[in-house]
């Protein structure tokens, strides 16, 4: 067994030699015009090389070997016509998981065959693919929903001057979201949570909430404020567009990733949605 060096790492190879009586019998000759490139017979991709090549069959009564496609005796120097099917067969294929060689003068070096060798896991272009490009496919999957408005007094009717308000977003818009992203050898779980809705509510005030907020409920006073989300109009709506105040809220998602021993974080998602809210003043009426 030779080795040859390419670069940093040693190859393995085998040089194809055999005895016939006391003649030496060369290794195939690549043949030329044949597609394979530059007349060599080798064609070589990342994969591997093919080697094409061409053998011929050594006479029984020679001592030597038979020139490929040669007319003459198949002895070394001889002038008679003693060989038998010294005639080329057809031209083999030679595959291997290495490169080849081609020595000159009919002689070849082949690397040695490794066929059952296991490849790392890789893409479509043959290369490893990262854990951060995986779960950036997990990320993208992530179908967070869009909030959901309440209020209280409810949205569907007339918010008080001086009065409280109530927000909230439905329990359904806030919660953890999962996905997941895979390819041969890693696999990425995506875990999305809500940390924070900003509210805008119309008038020029903003409320930043750390959850999605109290619903109301009987169980509170009509005068009482919301203990975590809540807004105080100071004016009505009337002089604003259309008569009502435009309410939004932006729910802002962290995503946590991990896969293939490592992890991470994607801060900064976020999901938004706006409503109407028609705000309007209690006058009071002093009677005698």
């Amino acid at each position: 067994m030779l080795g040859v060096s390419r670069g940093s790492a040693s190859l393995p190879i085998a040089v194809a030699l055999a005895i016939f009586g006391t003649g030496l019998l060369a290794a195939p000759k690549a043949s030329a015009g044949d597609g394979f490139g530059n007349g060599t017979g080798l064609r070589c991709t990342g994969k591997g090389c093919d080697l094409k090549a061409s053998r011929t069959t050594p006479s029984r009564s020679g001592k030597g070997i038979a020139p490929s496609g040669g007319s003459g005796s198949g002895t070394r120097g001889g002038g008679g016509g003693g060989s038998r099917g010294g005639g080329p067969v057809a031209p083999p294929t030679v595959t291997s998981d290495g490169w080849e060689y081609g020595l000159g003068n009919g002689m070849g070096i082949l690397p040695r065959f490794d066929g059952d060798k296991k490849e790392p896991d890789a893409g479509a272009d043959g290369e490893q693919i990262p854990v951060e490009a995986v779960a950036q496919q997990a990320v993208e999957r992530l179908e967070l929903p869009e909030p959901v408005i309440r209020t209280s007094p409810d949205e569907d009717f007339v918010q008080v001057v001086h009065v409280p308000t109530w927000m909230w977003v439905e329990e359904g818009s806030w919660g953890p979201e999962t996905a997941k992203a895979q390819v041969p050898g890693v696999e990425v779980t995506a875990t999305a949570r809500p940390r924070k809705a900003v509210w805008s509510m119309g008038e020029g005030g903003t409320v930043v909430c750390d959850g999605p907020g109290t619903p109301y409920s009987d169980a509170y006073s009509p005068k009482a404020s919301s203990p975590d989300c809540g807004y105080t109009y100071r004016r009505a709506s009337l002089s604003a567009p259309g008569k009502a105040y435009t309410v939004s809220v932006q729910v802002t998602w962290d995503v946590e990733w991990q896969g293939a021993g490592e992890s991470g974080v994607v801060p900064g998602l976020v999901m938004s949605a706006e409503r109407q809210l028609v705000v309007d003043e209690v006058q009071a009426v002093v009677t005698r």
